[in-house]
Protein backbone atom coordinates (compact mmCIF):
# COMPACT_ATOMS: atom_id res chain seq x y z
CA UNK A 1 0.00 0.00 0.00
CA UNK A 2 1.47 3.49 -1.00
CA UNK A 3 1.52 6.03 1.43
CA UNK A 4 -0.96 8.05 -0.17
CA UNK A 5 -3.46 5.12 -0.17
CA UNK A 6 -2.72 4.58 3.88
CA UNK A 7 -3.45 8.40 4.69
CA UNK A 8 -6.58 7.85 2.84
CA UNK A 9 -7.44 4.64 4.42
CA UNK A 10 -6.85 6.58 7.86
CA UNK A 11 -8.76 9.42 6.88
CA UNK A 12 -12.16 7.59 5.90
CA UNK A 13 -11.73 5.91 9.45
CA UNK A 14 -11.26 9.08 11.51
CA UNK A 15 -14.09 10.77 9.22
CA UNK A 16 -16.32 7.58 10.32
CA UNK A 17 -15.48 8.15 13.93
CA UNK A 18 -16.28 11.43 13.74
CA UNK A 19 -20.01 10.86 12.02
CA UNK A 20 -20.15 7.89 15.17
CA UNK A 21 -19.46 10.96 17.77
CA UNK A 22 -22.07 13.32 16.88
CA UNK A 23 -24.59 10.77 15.86
CA UNK A 24 -24.47 8.91 19.29
CA UNK A 25 -25.85 12.24 20.28
CA UNK A 26 -29.25 12.58 19.04
CA UNK A 27 -29.49 8.70 18.40
CA UNK A 28 -27.11 6.43 20.32
CA UNK A 29 -29.20 3.18 19.66
CA UNK A 30 -28.67 3.67 15.40
CA UNK A 31 -25.15 4.81 16.43
CA UNK A 32 -24.27 1.22 18.21
CA UNK A 33 -25.78 -0.46 15.42
CA UNK A 34 -23.82 1.32 12.75
CA UNK A 35 -20.84 1.12 14.57
CA UNK A 36 -21.12 -2.71 15.43
CA UNK A 37 -21.96 -3.71 11.40
CA UNK A 38 -19.31 -1.79 10.43
CA UNK A 39 -16.77 -3.16 12.53
CA UNK A 40 -18.31 -6.90 11.40
CA UNK A 41 -18.35 -5.42 7.68
CA UNK A 42 -15.80 -8.12 5.48
CA UNK A 43 -13.81 -6.30 2.95
CA UNK A 44 -11.73 -9.12 1.38
CA UNK A 45 -11.44 -12.73 1.46
CA UNK A 46 -13.40 -13.50 -1.40
CA UNK A 47 -12.00 -16.51 -3.48
CA UNK A 48 -8.94 -15.06 -5.91
CA UNK A 49 -8.50 -16.57 -9.37
CA UNK A 50 -5.42 -18.09 -8.13
CA UNK A 51 -7.37 -20.21 -5.35
CA UNK A 52 -9.59 -21.17 -7.55
CA UNK A 53 -8.80 -24.32 -9.11
CA UNK A 54 -7.52 -25.73 -5.58
CA UNK A 55 -10.98 -24.72 -3.73
CA UNK A 56 -12.81 -26.60 -6.97
CA UNK A 57 -11.19 -29.35 -6.57
CA UNK A 58 -12.57 -29.87 -2.65
CA UNK A 59 -16.01 -28.26 -3.18
CA UNK A 60 -18.27 -30.56 -1.19
CA UNK A 61 -22.26 -29.36 -0.26
CA UNK A 62 -23.33 -26.20 0.95
CA UNK A 63 -24.87 -25.49 4.66
CA UNK A 64 -28.17 -23.47 5.43
CA UNK A 65 -27.04 -21.86 8.59
CA UNK A 66 -29.15 -18.55 9.75
CA UNK A 67 -29.72 -17.59 6.39
CA UNK A 68 -26.23 -18.25 4.89
CA UNK A 69 -25.21 -20.68 2.48
CA UNK A 70 -22.10 -21.94 3.92
CA UNK A 71 -19.85 -23.56 1.06
CA UNK A 72 -18.02 -26.35 2.93
CA UNK A 73 -15.22 -28.46 1.15
CA UNK A 74 -13.79 -32.45 2.13
CA UNK A 75 -10.05 -33.82 1.41
CA UNK A 76 -10.71 -37.74 2.42
CA UNK A 77 -8.68 -39.85 4.43
CA UNK A 78 -9.08 -42.93 6.33
CA UNK A 79 -8.29 -41.39 9.97
CA UNK A 80 -9.54 -38.84 12.46
CA UNK A 81 -11.67 -35.91 11.02
CA UNK A 82 -10.36 -32.62 11.33
CA UNK A 83 -12.07 -29.58 10.75
CA UNK A 84 -10.70 -26.20 10.27
CA UNK A 85 -11.81 -23.11 10.67
CA UNK A 86 -9.95 -19.44 9.10
CA UNK A 87 -9.59 -16.07 10.32
CA UNK A 88 -10.88 -12.84 9.29
CA UNK A 89 -11.33 -11.91 5.66
CA UNK A 90 -9.52 -15.29 4.34
CA UNK A 91 -10.73 -18.54 2.93
CA UNK A 92 -10.34 -21.80 2.95
CA UNK A 93 -7.25 -21.66 0.73
CA UNK A 94 -5.31 -20.32 3.66
CA UNK A 95 -5.02 -23.98 4.91
CA UNK A 96 -3.45 -25.72 1.47
CA UNK A 97 0.02 -26.00 3.57
CA UNK A 98 -1.66 -27.47 6.48
CA UNK A 99 -4.09 -29.37 4.83
CA UNK A 100 -1.23 -31.37 2.76
CA UNK A 101 0.50 -32.32 5.84
CA UNK A 102 -2.72 -33.53 7.43
CA UNK A 103 -3.52 -35.39 4.25
CA UNK A 104 -0.03 -37.27 4.29
CA UNK A 105 -0.94 -38.04 7.85
CA UNK A 106 -4.09 -40.07 7.02
CA UNK A 107 -6.43 -37.83 8.47
CA UNK A 108 -9.84 -37.10 6.71
CA UNK A 109 -9.85 -32.98 6.30
CA UNK A 110 -13.51 -31.42 6.85
CA UNK A 111 -13.46 -27.03 6.39
CA UNK A 112 -15.75 -24.57 5.23
CA UNK A 113 -16.18 -20.37 4.23
CA UNK A 114 -17.27 -18.38 6.67
CA UNK A 115 -19.64 -16.05 5.58
CA UNK A 116 -18.88 -13.36 3.64
CA UNK A 117 -15.84 -14.61 2.87
CA UNK A 118 -14.56 -17.19 0.18
CA UNK A 119 -17.94 -18.84 -1.73
CA UNK A 120 -20.40 -18.33 1.02
CA UNK A 121 -23.08 -15.71 1.22
CA UNK A 122 -23.17 -12.44 3.31
CA UNK A 123 -21.56 -9.51 3.98
CA UNK A 124 -21.24 -9.82 7.63
CA UNK A 125 -19.12 -11.81 10.08
CA UNK A 126 -19.46 -11.89 13.89
CA UNK A 127 -17.66 -14.56 16.21
CA UNK A 128 -21.36 -15.38 17.33
CA UNK A 129 -22.35 -16.27 13.55
CA UNK A 130 -19.16 -17.89 13.00
CA UNK A 131 -19.86 -20.23 15.89
CA UNK A 132 -23.43 -20.96 14.83
CA UNK A 133 -21.67 -22.45 11.77
CA UNK A 134 -18.61 -24.32 13.92
CA UNK A 135 -21.53 -26.11 15.00
CA UNK A 136 -23.69 -26.91 12.29
CA UNK A 137 -20.26 -28.04 10.93
CA UNK A 138 -20.01 -30.24 14.43
CA UNK A 139 -23.38 -31.92 14.28
CA UNK A 140 -22.49 -32.68 10.24
CA UNK A 141 -19.54 -34.12 10.28
CA UNK A 142 -18.49 -34.76 14.02
CA UNK A 143 -15.24 -33.74 13.72
CA UNK A 144 -12.84 -34.94 16.61
CA UNK A 145 -10.14 -32.45 16.14
CA UNK A 146 -10.97 -28.78 15.34
CA UNK A 147 -7.73 -25.94 14.33
CA UNK A 148 -8.45 -22.24 14.28
CA UNK A 149 -6.81 -19.58 12.82
CA UNK A 150 -6.91 -16.24 14.34
CA UNK A 151 -10.36 -15.26 15.32
CA UNK A 152 -11.27 -19.34 13.53
CA UNK A 153 -9.45 -20.27 17.02
CA UNK A 154 -11.25 -17.64 19.07
CA UNK A 155 -14.69 -19.01 17.47
CA UNK A 156 -13.44 -22.90 18.90
CA UNK A 157 -12.97 -21.72 21.91
CA UNK A 158 -16.36 -19.87 22.29
CA UNK A 159 -17.83 -22.96 20.45
CA UNK A 160 -16.99 -25.05 22.89
CA UNK A 161 -17.64 -22.91 25.98
CA UNK A 162 -21.61 -23.08 24.42
CA UNK A 163 -21.24 -26.69 23.34
CA UNK A 164 -19.35 -28.58 25.38
CA UNK A 165 -20.76 -32.10 25.17
CA UNK A 166 -19.83 -32.72 21.29
CA UNK A 167 -17.54 -35.18 20.17
CA UNK A 168 -14.44 -32.62 19.49
CA UNK A 169 -11.43 -33.94 21.81
CA UNK A 170 -8.84 -31.60 20.17
CA UNK A 171 -9.01 -27.53 19.80
CA UNK A 172 -5.73 -26.05 17.81
CA UNK A 173 -5.39 -22.36 18.01
CA UNK A 174 -2.91 -20.35 15.84
CA UNK A 175 -2.39 -16.88 16.59
CA UNK A 176 -5.56 -16.06 18.15
CA UNK A 177 -6.79 -13.57 20.13
CA UNK A 178 -8.70 -13.86 23.53
CA UNK A 179 -10.02 -10.67 24.91
CA UNK A 180 -12.64 -9.06 23.23
CA UNK A 181 -12.02 -5.56 25.21
CA UNK A 182 -8.65 -5.25 23.40
CA UNK A 183 -10.25 -5.62 19.63
CA UNK A 184 -12.62 -3.27 20.65
CA UNK A 185 -10.13 -0.87 22.08
CA UNK A 186 -8.53 -1.19 18.81
CA UNK A 187 -11.38 -0.55 16.58
CA UNK A 188 -12.45 2.65 18.83
CA UNK A 189 -8.55 4.29 18.34
CA UNK A 190 -8.19 3.24 14.61
CA UNK A 191 -11.71 5.40 13.85
CA UNK A 192 -11.28 7.97 17.19
CA UNK A 193 -14.69 7.44 18.45
CA UNK A 194 -15.68 8.76 21.87
CA UNK A 195 -16.90 6.57 25.06
CA UNK A 196 -20.38 7.74 24.16
CA UNK A 197 -19.95 5.55 21.60
CA UNK A 198 -18.20 2.45 22.99
CA UNK A 199 -21.00 2.18 25.82
CA UNK A 200 -23.60 2.43 23.28
CA UNK A 201 -21.61 0.05 21.28
CA UNK A 202 -21.44 -1.91 24.66
CA UNK A 203 -25.18 -1.76 25.43
CA UNK A 204 -26.27 -3.20 21.44
CA UNK A 205 -23.64 -6.01 22.13
CA UNK A 206 -25.44 -7.14 25.08
CA UNK A 207 -28.96 -6.72 23.93
CA UNK A 208 -27.91 -8.76 20.50
CA UNK A 209 -25.89 -11.43 22.53
CA UNK A 210 -26.22 -11.42 25.89
CA UNK A 211 -22.47 -10.48 27.43
CA UNK A 212 -21.05 -7.34 27.67
CA UNK A 213 -17.40 -6.56 25.54
CA UNK A 214 -15.50 -7.34 28.68
CA UNK A 215 -17.31 -10.52 29.32
CA UNK A 216 -16.27 -12.29 26.18
CA UNK A 217 -13.05 -13.95 26.93
CA UNK A 218 -11.39 -17.08 25.65
CA UNK A 219 -9.37 -17.23 28.44
CA UNK A 220 -12.42 -17.06 30.53
CA UNK A 221 -14.15 -19.33 28.14
CA UNK A 222 -11.07 -22.04 28.51
CA UNK A 223 -11.46 -22.53 32.41
CA UNK A 224 -12.65 -25.80 32.90
CA UNK A 225 -12.82 -26.65 29.41
CA UNK A 226 -12.13 -30.71 29.40
CA UNK A 227 -10.76 -30.96 25.56
CA UNK A 228 -6.77 -31.09 24.84
CA UNK A 229 -5.50 -27.92 23.50
CA UNK A 230 -2.37 -26.34 21.55
CA UNK A 231 -1.99 -22.99 21.12
CA UNK A 232 0.69 -21.91 18.53
CA UNK A 233 1.65 -18.56 18.60
CA UNK A 234 4.53 -15.95 17.80
CA UNK A 235 5.40 -13.58 20.19
CA UNK A 236 5.67 -10.76 17.25
CA UNK A 237 2.42 -11.33 16.03
CA UNK A 238 1.35 -7.73 15.22
CA UNK A 239 -2.20 -8.96 14.76
CA UNK A 240 -3.19 -10.41 17.82
CA UNK A 241 -0.85 -9.67 20.75
CA UNK A 242 1.28 -13.35 22.30
CA UNK A 243 -0.56 -12.33 25.63
CA UNK A 244 -3.75 -13.81 24.05
CA UNK A 245 -2.82 -17.34 23.91
CA UNK A 246 -0.54 -16.63 27.47
CA UNK A 247 -3.78 -16.12 29.05
CA UNK A 248 -5.88 -19.13 27.73
CA UNK A 249 -3.04 -21.07 28.63
CA UNK A 250 -3.07 -20.18 31.85
CA UNK A 251 -6.78 -20.96 32.44
CA UNK A 252 -6.90 -24.28 30.12
CA UNK A 253 -5.57 -27.03 32.31
CA UNK A 254 -5.08 -29.72 29.77
CA UNK A 255 -3.23 -27.01 26.87
CA UNK A 256 0.24 -26.88 25.50
CA UNK A 257 1.66 -23.53 24.64
CA UNK A 258 4.46 -23.23 21.52
CA UNK A 259 5.79 -19.79 21.25
CA UNK A 260 7.40 -18.81 17.85
CA UNK A 261 9.91 -16.28 16.66
CA UNK A 262 9.30 -14.37 13.57
CA UNK A 263 6.79 -16.82 11.96
CA UNK A 264 4.30 -13.87 11.66
CA UNK A 265 0.72 -13.54 12.09
CA UNK A 266 -0.20 -16.68 9.37
CA UNK A 267 2.12 -18.97 10.36
CA UNK A 268 2.23 -21.29 7.26
CA UNK A 269 5.47 -22.91 7.87
CA UNK A 270 6.21 -26.98 7.45
CA UNK A 271 7.51 -26.11 11.10
CA UNK A 272 4.47 -24.97 12.42
CA UNK A 273 2.24 -27.78 10.39
CA UNK A 274 4.37 -30.49 11.52
CA UNK A 275 4.07 -29.50 15.13
CA UNK A 276 0.23 -29.48 14.69
CA UNK A 277 -0.05 -33.18 12.84
CA UNK A 278 2.11 -35.00 15.75
CA UNK A 279 0.00 -32.96 18.70
CA UNK A 280 -2.74 -34.50 17.25
CA UNK A 281 -1.79 -38.03 16.41
CA UNK A 282 -0.20 -38.11 20.48
CA UNK A 283 -4.30 -37.32 20.72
Amino acid sequence: MSQLQARLRRLIARAYGLYFNLLALVAPKQVARQAFFTFCKVRKGRVKPVQEAYLQAARHNTLDVAGHQVQTYRWPGEGEKVLLIHGWESNTFRWRNLIRHLSEAGFEIIAFDAPAHGYSSGSFLHVPLYTECVEAMVHQYQPRHIIGHSVGGMTALYHAHRHPNDLVGTIVTIGSPSEFYEIMEEYQRILGFNDRVMRALDRFVYEEFGFHVHEFSTSRFAEGNPKKGLLLHDRKDAIAPFHASQKVHQAWKDSVLIPTEGLGHSMHQDGVNQKIVAFLKGC
